[in-house]
């Protein structure tokens, strides 16, 4: 992958990492690449960190790891020191050139969000366009939203193997929305209204999330079958079935995989790929979260 933008690979080097750090990728709103990207670094080399491209766009930290006294620097000019603290989140605007000094262990997440990520939400709410977002050096905000989505996809980053393109696409796309409503200026309660999919409609994108082997096709593939944006897809089918997209698929490969230990005498590891999941351990994860029990002790279970 070679990223345009401040994640992944480019990200490492601002940071002077030794190794590419793990990340997901999304286009699911106008192309525009959004990302997240896992940075860490317990025994760094005591230097100001490099300089990324300046750019109309954000960085939304969440930091993980307390960094206290962090020497802070804009536009190549020092502007404060702060305590940085493990939960809270930071954002930095690209256009300013953000740098700090890097002499302590650090861990963060970071997501990159591009000014034409931030005008295709706006425009799937059917909102004026957000304005800049609320950057001031070492503040902090203690948000929860920020945490659970970066709690999510940490998994998916570090097994990418396993990854559920329609996952990455939910998860990014409520971060952006929620970033724009927190930090920006788009009111709430913007989105179009909560309706159903008909029932025909229900049908061919259940039978598109299904065919979809590994879970690559994307939530704005889907959408598009339709007309919709992929936010407004992603209510519509909820709202129908219950489940978000990546939920209800994986809910139709376990339940797809109960049929088959009960009806066929497969090993686990082949009734896994044989549904879509990457491998016996993804599957074991999956099914285990889902059922409450591990795919073995089901199957004996059931053969009592």
């Amino acid at each position: 992958m070679n990223p345009s933008g401040a994640y992944g690979p480019r990200l490492g080097q601002f940071l002077h990492l030794r190794d590419s750090p793990p990340l997901v990728v999304t286009r699911i709103l106008r192309g525009a690449e959004m990302a997240a990207t896992e940075t860490r670094d317990d025994r760094p080399v005591a230097r100001l960190s490099g300089t990324l491209k300046p750019e109309d766009a954000y960085l939304i930290s969440l930091k993980l790891r307390d960094y206290p006294d962090c020497e802070i620097w804009e536009r190549g000019k020092y502007v404060t020191n702060a305590d940085v603290r493990a939960g809270a989140t930071y954002l930095y605007d690209l256009k300013r050139d953000p740098r700090y000094l890097i002499n302590k262990p650090f861990h963060s997440i970071f997501f990159y969000l591009p000014r034409s990520a931030l005008d295709g939400i706006a425009e799937q709410c059917r909102s004026k366009r957000v304005g800049n977002l609320s950057c001031k050096p070492g503040v902090g905000h203690d948000d929860a939203v920020v945490r659970h989505i970066s709690a999510t996809l940490r998994d998916s980053m570090r097994r990418p193997e396993e990854i559920n393109q329609l996952f990455i696409d939910h998860m990014l796309l409520a971060l952006t929305a929620h970033v724009a409503r927190a930090y920006g200026d788009m009111p709430l309660g913007t989105e179009p209204p909560r309706g159903s999919l008909a029932p025909w409609q229900t049908r061919r994108a259940c039978e598109l999330i299904e065919a979809t082997v590994g879970g690559r096709l994307s939530l704005a593939d889907i959408a598009a079958e339709f007309g919709y944006s992929p936010s407004h897809f992603a209510r519509a089918f909820k709202v129908t079935t219950g489940l978000p997209p990546h939920q209800w698929l994986l809910h139709r490969r376990v339940n797809t995989a109960k049929q088959m230990m009960t009806a066929r005498d497969l090993s686990l590891t082949e009734i896994a790929v044989s549904v879509g999941f990457a491998n016996q351990s993804h599957f074991t994860r999956v099914f285990s979260g889902l059922v409450g029990v591990s795919p073995g002790a089901w199957r004996r279970d059931v053969r009592r």
